[in-house]
């Protein structure tokens, strides 16, 4: 019997079980909500639905929980409830499956500025480097008990689908549902041809479909093995955090996920007051005040920066290490003899190497790099004794070494002489 293995999209190739492959998913083990609930004007002229909305609140109940207990006790308050924006963060032991958990929270970051302990900011940390990992989202509407539509991209991500739930089949007789292994099956809606498009969807124009979405995240200090969770339908938040994500992700060599650096700044989750617009009823653009979700990111630019470079060292470093244990000489230990031998090699490489060498990722040889520097009208011991300078004799040994020099060499390609001139002051400057 053959083995075989499936690769699962975003990670790595792994054995198929039973329960299948399916996207990474992080396990949630409690909630942090953006706001909160209040009664409705209706609901707070009846003394019996405030006394049960304080009593839920000073119980740490959840404003689901609060709700039905209001509408079991008041049958004509349909909806006794409506969200309210405050500028902090809700933390209920409803939420959580330990309800030491949020008391744990508030002590360690919750705050008094005069309207009790709330949380206004917390530290977080990621649990993985895919944005769309940490923050999932998608368009949503919802039923009385479960979700009944969802957007859904196809594989090459270029469709959105419109998705619901698989009728549940029957057995013969037709009065028995048969056991379904896995869980309910999904299929395109068929109303609308199984695609999502909010313009021309009259649940998304009756708002019973809307944006939806969470923040998946460890708090420091708050011992949990399984994530906190922030929901959130806020597009401008998503968004922001969109923009947030990518410029570290850039700046960190693709990574969102830990400490941000060697001081171990986390990200922060706060909220801002802001002029949010959006079309009334009649199609004008309006603005309005609101609290809105900010991810923060207060990290030192450049050390993130210097910490890419500190990568490089230690790429080099390590490799000069394997040397060692394999008996090589170093550039350091070898002292002349290497000199003379790398001028020999650079000697033939003058000789012999092509004047527009192709490049490949895997590849990249030292060749290629003279052979560039060469048709720029560079000298090749003059490149060698910059490049040296610029990130140390072992930029030539590492293939991360060599693709940093050709991409300095390739940003200059339409200024050759502009990068002579900067090799030569930088020569001189040095010496």
């Amino acid at each position: 019997m053959v083995k075989t293995t499936v690769t699962v999209q975003g990670g790595s190739a792994a054995l198929p079980t039973l329960l299948g492959q399916g996207p990474a998913r992080i396990p949630t083990g409690g909630k942090i909500r953006a706001g909160i609930k209040v009664l409705t004007r209706k609901a707070a002229e009846q003394p019996q639905a405030q006394s049960l909305y304080d009593e839920g609140v000073e119980a740490g109940q959840s404003f689901d929980q609060i709700e039905r207990a209001i509408v079991g006790a008041l049958p004509h308050l349909k909806s006794p409830l409506i969200p309210r924006n405050v500028p902090w963060f809700t933390v209920r032991a409803q939420d959580f499956p330990n309800p030491e958990t949020p008391k744990q929270i508030l002590q360690a970051y919750g705050e008094d500025r005069g309207e009790g302990l709330h949380l206004y900011r917390f530290p977080i940390v990621f649990p993985a480097d895919q944005w769309q990992t940490v923050m999932p989202h998608e368009l949503a509407a919802w039923g009385a008990q479960d979700k009944r539509y969802w957007s859904q991209y196809s594989a090459d991500g270029r469709v959105r689908h419109c998705m619901c739930h698989a009728p549940v089949p029957m057995d013969n007789t037709g009065r028995r549902s048969i056991r379904i292994f896995g869980g309910r099956k999904t299929v395109l809606r068929e109303d609308n041809g199984g695609i999502c498009e909010p313009e021309s969807c009259a649940d998304y124009q009756q708002r019973r479909c809307n944006l939806t979405g969470r923040f998946l995240f460890f708090i420091p200090g708050i011992r949990s093995i399984s994530a906190f969770e922030l929901p959130t339908n806020s597009f401008y938040a998503m968004n922001a955090a969109i923009q947030k994500f990518e410029t570290i992700g850039f700046l960190r060599g693709g990574r969102i996920s830990g400490f941000l650096d060697r001081q171990r700044t986390p990200f922060y989750l706060t909220k801002r007051l802001m002029e949010v617009a959006h079309i009334d009823e009649t199609g004008l653009p309006t603005r309005v005040p609101q609290w809105i979700i900010e991810l923060e990111a207060p990290v030192d630019v450049t050390a993130l920066l210097r910490d890419r470079e500190d990568e490089d060292t230690a790429i080099v470093q390590a490799q000069l290490a394997t040397q060692v244990l394999d008996g090589a000489p170093t550039w350091e230990g070898a002292g002349a003899d290497v000199d003379a031998d790398v001028d020999a090699v650079v000697a033939s490489v003058i000789a012999e190497a092509p004047k527009d060498a192709p490049v490949h990722d895997g590849d990249l040889t030292l060749e290629h790099l003279l052979a560039r520097a060469q048709a720029y009208g560079i000298a090749a011991d003059q490149y060698q004794a910059y490049a040296d300078r610029r990130w140390g004799r072992g930029w030539r040994l590492n293939p991360h070494g060599r693709r940093r020099a050709w991409d300095e060499l390739d940003r200059y390609r339409n200024d050759p002489q502009g990068y002579l001139d900067k090799i030569e002051s930088e020569l001189h400057r040095v010496t």
